[in-house]
């Protein structure tokens, strides 16, 4: 389903959990393997100040390109989501069911393998949530952020490819499409707004690469309101917790003891222990609603360069070298997608494009802000200097989902 096609009955969020007799043994593929640090040279998790770490992987477009993230989940009418008062799912003694809780949550729960159609074969992994039963999923921004080949692995051990639909990458949420399902479970989303400092809670990802089922992990709400930086992005609304957040979770799932989703782990502190950060869900459903009405910062329908870039600026004194860098402005390229439209017309790691269709461009992120405003199939004049040589390319733009 595409976010401009009206939602149907299936999509809904169920009222009730499903029941323990209604699962099977997940057998999903592999989880992404590290967050700290992240699977690959192009992930930039990155503690900030011996801070947080949120995700950042290599922007298919330009790298750092995708700094605007939200995701959106809809509202009003019969689509609106399901909250309601779900009563807790209790042991005998009265304490928190966990395995009730997992089964009633797991076959909501999908790991996402994203292999990187860069030139260094890039790939990594990570968590998501269904959303509807057609294979609405989402995720962490920085867990598809300008990779594609994008796999999911279903509850029941299925594999199945996904699109980008769209991203809002500055509050590290996306939300990605499953092609071909019609019967998921869809996740049943709770709200935010009623957490309380102490209250348990649950994470549920694909933790260190460990695959098969999703691992569990259980604490409480240590803190709320919480705020991060790292990367240039600044994350708010989280919820802090001593759940185990491990790196595999990202994108995955923190639920209450009635089975709800209250938060998408997305973050955890690189030097500290049993503390992890989840984004509120209350601030991500409005964001789900407009990616799927055609919003989105990143769109998986939007022209696409295939061009991963950094800042000469902060480029390393060793790589100016090699390169015959002489400028101080200007995108730096690292790599480029086979076949792209950059890798045609003849882009190659090392060139500091200069100016796009006359534009100057003297950061990474300007690239990005100009191929937003294209369209696919358009035309582009791009300027850059080669061991300290101008030269001019054209490119023809393609399409990033």
């Amino acid at each position: 389903m595409s976010p401009d096609e009206p939602s149907g009955e299936r999509d809904q969020i169920p009222a009730t959990p499903p029941t323990r007799e209604s699962m099977a043994d997940l057998g999903a593929p592999r989880a992404w393997p590290r967050l700290d640090p992240p699977p690959h040279p192009g992930d930039r998790d990155r503690a900030v100040g011996r801070s947080a770490l949120v995700g950042g992987v290599v922007g298919a477009v330009v790298a750092l390109l995708i700094l605007g993230v939200a995701a959106l989940w809809p509202s009003g009418g019969d689509e609106g989501v399901a909250v309601g008062e779900q009563p807790p799912m209790t042991t005998a003694t009265g304490g928190v069911d966990v395995g009730a809780v997992l089964s009633a949550v797991e076959p909501s729960v999908v790991s996402i393998e994203i292999r990187s159609s860069l030139s260094d074969g890039q790939a990594g992994a990570g968590t998501g949530i269904v959303l509807t039963a057609d294979g609405l999923v989402l995720t962490n921004a920085h867990v598809i952020a300008g990779l594609n080949e994008i796999q999911v692995g279903l509850f029941g051990g299925e594999r199945a490819p996904a699109r980008l639909v769209g991203s809002f990458p500055e509050s590290d949420i996306a939300l990605i499409q499953i092609e071909g399902e019609a019967d998921l479970v869809p996740a049943q989303l709770g709200s935010s707004a009623g957490l309380s400092v102490g209250e348990e809670v649950i994470a549920i990802g694909n933790a260190l690469n460990l695959g098969g089922r999703p691992t569990v992990t259980r604490g409480i709400v240590s803190a709320l309101d919480r705020s991060l930086s790292a990367e240039g992005i600044t994350l708010s609304n989280l919820i802090q917790t001593d759940a185990a957040i491990n790196p595999g979770n990202s994108g995955g799932p923190l639920v209450n003891a009635a089975g709800q989703v209250v938060g998408v782990n997305t973050a955890i502190i690189g030097d500290a222990q049993n503390i992890g950060f989840s984004i509120e869900i209350d601030t991500v459903k409005p964001l789900i609603d407009e990616i799927r009405n055609g919003g989105g910062d990143v769109r998986g329908d939007q022209a696409f360069l295939g061009v991963n870039t950094t800042d000469v600026a902060t480029e390393s004194p060793a790589n100016r070298t090699r390169y015959d860098v002489t400028v101080d402005e200007g995108a730096f390229v690292q790599s480029t997608v086979p076949d792209s439209a950059a890798d045609v017309a003849g882009l190659q790691p090392g060139d500091v494009i200069t100016s796009v269709n006359g534009r100057p461009t003297p950061d990474s992120a300007s690239v990005g802000a100009i191929i937003r405003e294209l369209q696919p199939g358009d035309e582009v004049a791009i300027s850059v200097l080669r061991a300290g040589e101008p030269i001019e390319l054209t490119a023809t733009l393609g399409q990033r989902g």
